[in-house]
């Protein structure tokens, strides 16, 4: 399998650290991926029409995109049960939305600064995005810490990845002043080994 990817996107960091967690990370062969929204990476839509990273090309079968469904299948191939059943598996895809709901925020808030003239950025729409971002920190924190702190599932993951990505683009804006519980809880899942192997640069 060929995972096409960027090092800083965090819907890429999430397979990342699901790989380390379920053992499967030497049955990928990584292939680094650049370009945005206004120039899709070279060959990239052959994988994806979308032109997003991440993609997973399989040999003999169709490539797969989108983090949550490359998540599922890595999660079926190894049987890892990270979705869980029953009510849980609700709740795991709640959560997990909830965090990609966080990073589509916050990618969109980047995209308006970098790829905007100076004079053509809408600011009140940066800071429409920033308090969607603030609206799901709070659910998490109130409504999902119980969930969090379970057995290990794909909604933590997605909300380490999310929470880390704030931190990598957003520090400035202090996702935790309101957010205590998550804040402690981040601490605490940021220091597992496969958060640590998959920290963004650049």
């Amino acid at each position: 399998m060929q995972l096409y990817y960027s090092p800083t996107s965090p819907f890429v960091r999430k397979i990342m650290v699901l790989l380390h967690e379920t053992g499967q990370l030497e049955d990928v062969e990584k292939l680094p991926t650049s370009g945005t929204p206004l120039a899709p990476a070279k060959g990239l839509p052959a994988h994806n029409p979308l032109g997003k990273v991440p993609a997973l090309a399989r040999d003999g079968a169709p490539t797969l995109y989108d983090s949550r469904v490359i998540c599922q299948f890595l999660d079926d191939r190894a049987r890892a049960s990270l979705y869980g059943e029953g009510e849980s598996k609700w709740s795991n895809l709640v959560v997990e939305a909830t965090a990609d709901g966080i990073v589509d925020a916050a990618l969109l808030m980047v995209y308006e600064r970098r790829l905007r003239p100076d004079d053509k950025q809408f600011h009140d729409y940066i800071e429409s995005q920033w308090h969607k971002v603030e609206q799901a920190v709070e659910a998490l924190d109130q409504k999902w810490l119980s969930n969090l702190s379970g057995p290990l599932s794909i909604g933590q993951i997605a909300v380490g990845c999310a929470l880390g990505y704030l931190d990598f683009r957003h520090d400035a804006r202090g996702w935790r002043k309101n957010a205590g519980g998550l804040d402690d809880w981040y601490a605490k899942f940021s220091e597992r080994p496969s958060m640590k192997a998959t920290i963004p640069a650049g």
